[in-house]
């Protein structure tokens, strides 16, 4: 077999889509996988949509991902240039479009937008509406051609594609699939600003730069016959075609640029690791055998086999994204999660407090990192709260009996002067062992009182720790008085 060899070919328009890093992915691992080389390619010829800083975006992404590109723009294998306006600057394209003019393959069209306007869309076999164009310039002279050519006027070539028979390409993923040749549209290759299309120059860079694998989104299944008959009319092998499926959101409808998690950036905005993303999204329409979920990306070129990707839609879903985010969060080492969550912690915390004793405490109860504000909050100042809160079926407490436990420890509390962890803890248990009580019927009522919340990321010894004897005495003191009312109704 051949070297396999696969290319990422993004447009730099915006931010990078999960879709687009789906197929870089995918591309990765599949050259990987065989020892084979991963290319990016710029495909800039829709100048409209080109945005300047899409390009430093397309470099970031892979970098950080740690898709390293074998050839690129930067990286010149002997294939380049590797970016679609720099080879059109020496006729590359109208050059191979001019050899399909000379087979009967293409033709010059003059058609004005006014006459392309008039024309009638009709409907494909799979319900979408089709532009077709009604080959008028295709039976104009050579004559009228040269002419029209000779007095500046402004064309496009278009494929001359066959209106009877049908058109069969294999797709790896999705077999063989056949169509009927009425419905394929003359599409362009070359426009009006001399610029190729999409669909006519990945055609021919694939094939001179010996791409094996072409990877991409389903949305091309119904343009990839029309790559076939150019293939067949230049007399060049098709490379081997993997379609991914389409990722969805939760309700099943494409997942859209509006959804607030569509690209890379928006989720490490977001607070999401970047191996996490990338782990998640090979799942996004593949599966190992053994329905193991937690990849790096080592393990992932090791086991990537796309003959197991799926044909049906690959729904993203937010939350198990957040649930995989949370496992590697909790694997990382902790001098690295803290250099990550030192920002979130300095934001959330306005006092001064040991903040990386807080962020031990969160590192294993957050999936993102912005999750941090909801478990640190309560240090910067003690939240109102109802005190329901300090009844608790498991650990046999009432507002009764919390209220009696808090009086009863309170001038410990004052009397005592070591607020280290362990030296408050001796003491809860000290009065635990004389009240002979569970442990939960003391610590329940301090957690309450010190944090006013139902859930923290520690317990009442720890926060106590952290937020010192007097914010503690303050807090307990502020419990008893809750407490008091709420018992005195």
């Amino acid at each position: 077999m051949s070297k396999i060899r696969t290319r990422f070919a993004p447009s730099p328009t915006g931010r990078m889509h999960v879709g687009n890093l789906r197929t870089a992915l995918y591309a990765y691992l599949i050259a990987k996988h065989e020892g084979g080389d991963f290319l990016l390619r710029i495909e800039d010829t829709d100048q409209e949509r080109f945005v300047d800083e899409a390009l430093g975006i397309i470099y970031r992404t892979l970098e950080k991902t740690g898709l390293k590109h074998d050839e690129g723009p930067d990286k010149d294998g002997g294939f380049g240039p590797y970016v679609q306006s720099e080879r059109c600057k020496c006729g590359l394209y109208m050059e191979y479009a001019k050899q399909l003019i000379e087979k009967g393959e293409a033709y010059y069209c003059f058609c004005d937008k006014e006459r392309l306007e008039s024309m009638h869309t009709t409907v494909g076999s799979d319900g979408k509406e089709i532009l077709m164009y009604d080959k008028h310039c295709l039976h104009l002279s050579k004559e009228e051609v040269e002419a029209n050519l000779a007095a500046g006027k402004p064309f496009v070539i278009r494929q001359n594609n066959p209106t009877e028979g049908t058109t069969t390409f294999h797709d790896d993923i999705y077999g063989d699939i056949t169509v009927d040749n009425a419905e394929l549209s003359d599409m362009i290759l070359i426009k009006s600003d001399g610029y190729p299309t999409y669909n006519f120059a990945n055609v021919v860079d694939d094939h001179l730069m010996q791409i094996s694998h072409v990877v991409r989104g389903n949305e091309y299944l119904s343009s990839s016959p029309r790559y076939t008959r150019l293939y067949q009319a230049f007399g060049w092998e098709e490379p081997v075609y993997v379609h991914c499926p389409l990722i969805t959101d939760e309700n099943h409808k494409k997942l859209s640029k509006r959804s607030g998690h569509s690209s890379y950036e928006d989720l490490l905005e977001q607070g999401f690791l970047s191996e996490a993303i990338v782990n998640y999204v090979a799942l996004l329409g593949w599966s190992p055998e053994d329905n193991r979920e937690i990849f790096s990306l080592e393990e992932l070129v090791e086991a990537f086999d796309y003959h197991h990707m799926s044909k049906s839609p690959a729904v993203f879903d937010i939350n198990k994204l957040k649930w995989m985010n949370g496992e590697y969060i909790k694997a990382m080492d902790f001098d690295r999660f803290y250099e990550m969550a030192e920002p979130y912690l300095k934001k959330y915390i306005t006092k001064d407090l040991d903040i990386k004793k807080i962020a031990a405490m969160v590192k294993t109860r957050i999936e993102v990192f912005p999750d941090i504000e909801g478990l640190v909050d309560f240090f910067n100042e003690l939240p109102e709260y109802d005190t329901a809160m300090y009844t608790h079926k498991k650990m046999k407490t009432t507002e009764e009996s919390s209220l009696e436990v808090l009086k009863e420890l309170l001038p410990r509390f004052e009397a005592h002067e070591d607020y280290s962890n362990d030296a408050i803890y001796k003491l809860l248990t000290d009065y635990v062992e004389e009240k002979g009580c569970k442990n939960g019927y003391a610590l329940w009522p301090v957690r309450t009182a010190v944090s006013g919340k139902q859930m923290t990321p520690a317990g009442a010894t720890e926060i106590m720790e952290i937020i010192g004897k007097e914010e503690s005495l303050k807090r307990i003191r502020k419990g008893i008085e809750l407490l008091e009312a709420a018992v005195n109704k």
